[in-house]
């Protein structure tokens, strides 16, 4: 069967990239739930939008350009199409390419807030080089497509020589100049990619890439797929494997993802599992592997798999009819127990109830993109009843949050530890003395702030000392935190529950409020209940009421606060400190 007659079998038209010669089918067969007739009534939604968005000039130069560019050109020329070969899509085509082609650099870049970026115009290579397979597989519009082909071209002799940012941007740019080279080629293109990867694509042993990021994830998969398609480097798709497994253990039960281990911005941010699907299609195709195919049924299912997926089907299809397979979708596992030790975080589902503990930030804490510094110990849910976050600070030395340092298994759950000393300077020696008293500026030895004192050349003394240790089990139904702290006596500890701010506190005679939406937890045990679905936490004990300046020094130096939106419970005690949380 040719190309032609297997779209035709399945219902779209003729499409334009070849299929892996490699591929293998394994347990695969026509299992069809998102079928033809949705993958044409999306895209021809989403182009009725366009029409009418693009009805007014264009104001802004933005990355969706090109994706409104690819599902206008899937509109055009897919046969069955309602807007098959219509000039009302036409005029918007020949708008973006314009208004791109208007806003590019002499360099061949744009700006998308960073100036004259490389990498970011290499976001938009992506979509681009969809429509010009697109457009160039169904024939005419020879006018647009050189337009187009200008454009890219010009951008991708930039990419070939130009530099980045973040690691992840190493694998957009290769990917880029790997679909440019798959439809106007030259050795230049290949040349920068094999530079790039000759760095390596690193992963842990689990499959977590560098920056452990939702958001980076999908980039970096996306990226090295297409590096395995258009430029044969078939072996980066075993990081995709990997990645892909472990992103399923990062899903919650409604699809939200855990992003408490990121080193990037979305450590606070939502993020969803929709994002992949496109990832665990393809591989599902490409591998037979039965939970990828599972993940398509269950992310087909989500309420924003439309906007986010759907409307993009039929340029994916077009460009690629690989992706056109339908792989058989079963239920997905629901029960598990994982703990990834390179990012030190456990997951543990069973059916609608999920726990995380974590315990992966980097050392010595600095806040910047790069560095994990997120200090949320541990998350859970039960169904629509959240526990966003659990957090736990004290008021030793102003440090604020505790971070755990590493978790370990232990005989009946799991550990994680934190120590800290903070240390009063004597004079310093005479051989460092300065006659102008200008010393150098430099941080504490604990970190803790900086000053012109020259603090690594002072001797110590009065050394104060906060040791705690966190441990973890499952006993009985019942998710058991036990916290010890030990520090000078008097120095205040809280337990800082955030709960979605959806839910509501019932049997409140145990909790008295505060300001807002906090409450304290005095005694006994509360219930949080949202939707049906609800959480029993307690006992409660209240030893002091001080919950301002959670987040330490670090933050409130810069008038800065980690809280979001929720409803706040707290439990509050005094140094030493000992105390077993219950959740269930």
């Amino acid at each position: 069967m040719n190309r032609k007659q297997f779209l035709q079998k399945v219902g779209i038209g003729s499409a334009l990239l070849p299929a892996l010669s490699s591929f293998t089918p394994g347990n695969i067969s026509t299992d069809l739930s998102v079928n033809e007739q949705y993958i044409l009534d999306a895209n021809k939604r989403e182009v009725d939008r366009l029409l009418e968005v693009y009805s007014k000039p264009i104001a802004n130069l933005r990355r969706s350009l090109g994706f409104d560019l690819a599902n206008l050109a899937a509109g055009y020329t897919e046969p069955k199409s309602a807007y098959f070969q219509s000039a009302t899509v036409l005029t918007p085509m020949e708008a973006i390419v314009n208004f791109l082609i208007s806003e590019q650099k002499p360099d061949g870049t744009l700006d998308f807030g960073n100036l004259s970026s490389p990498p970011d115009t290499a976001f938009i290579i992506d979509p681009l080089c969809a429509a010009a397979r697109i457009l160039r597989e169904s024939g005419g519009q020879e006018s647009l497509r050189q337009k187009l082909k200008a454009f890219i071209t010009k951008a991708a002799d930039q990419l070939a020589i130009g530099g980045v940012h973040t690691p992840n941007h190493r694998w957009v740019v290769s990917s880029a100049l790997a679909k440019v080279n798959a439809l106007f080629p030259h050795k230049k293109y290949m040349t920068r990619i094999n530079q790039w990867l000759a760095e390596k694509v690193f992963a842990d042993q689990d499959g977590v890439y560098l920056e452990r990021s939702i958001t980076y994830a999908e980039v970096v998969n996306r990226s090295l797929i297409f590096l395995a398609d258009y430029a044969q480097k078939t072996e980066l798709l075993k990081n995709v494997e990997k990645n892909l497994n472990w992103l399923f253990h990062m899903m919650e039960p409604n699809g939200d993802m855990v992003t408490v281990q990121s080193r990037r911005q979305d450590a606070f941010h939502h993020r969803n599992v929709t994002e992949f699907y496109i990832h665990y299609r393809y591989m599902a195709i490409k591998t037979g592997n039965p939970l990828y195919a599972s993940m398509l049924g269950f992310i087909e299912k989500m309420p924003d798999f439309e906007e986010i997926q759907g409307r993009n089907l039929l340029y994916y299809i077009r460009e690629n009819p690989f992706l056109a397979k339908e792989p058989r979708k079963d239920s997905l596992p629901t029960k598990y127990e994982r703990l990834y030790e390179g990012i030190n975080l456990l997951r543990k589902r069973n059916e609608k109830e999920s726990l995380t503990l974590f315990a992966g930030t980097d050392w010595p804490t600095i806040v910047a993109s790069g560095r994990s510094s997120n200090p949320s110990l541990l998350m859970y849910r039960k169904g629509d009843a959240i526990l966003k976050y659990l957090r736990i600070s004290t008021s030793f030395f102003s440090i604020g949050y505790i971070r755990g340092k590493g978790i370990k298994k232990t005989a009946t759950g799991y550990q994680t530890q934190f120590s800290f000393e903070a240390p009063y300077y004597q004079p310093l020696p005479e051989k460092y003395l300065k006659a102008d008293g200008d010393y150098e500026l430099s941080p504490s030895t604990d970190g803790r702030f900086w000053n012109k004192m020259d603090f690594q050349n002072r001797p110590q003394s009065n050394v104060q000392r906060l040791n705690a240790d966190i441990n973890y089990e499952e006993k009985s139904g019942k998710h058991l935190l036990n916290i010890r702290i030990n520090a000078q006596q008097g120095v205040k500890v809280v337990i800082e529950m955030c709960f979605d701010e959806n839910g509501k506190f019932i049997h409140s005679g145990e909790i008295e409020s505060g300001s807002g939406e906090n409450y304290f937890l005095k005694e006994g045990y509360v219930i949080y209940k949202s939707g049906n679905d609800e959480i029993k936490i307690g006992p409660g004990v209240q030893q002091h009421k001080s919950v301002q300046n959670l987040e330490g020094e670090m933050y409130s130096t810069h008038f800065g606060s980690l809280k979001t939106n929720g409803k706040y419970l707290y439990i509050t005690g005094i140094c030493p400190f000992e105390y077993t949380l219950e959740i269930s």
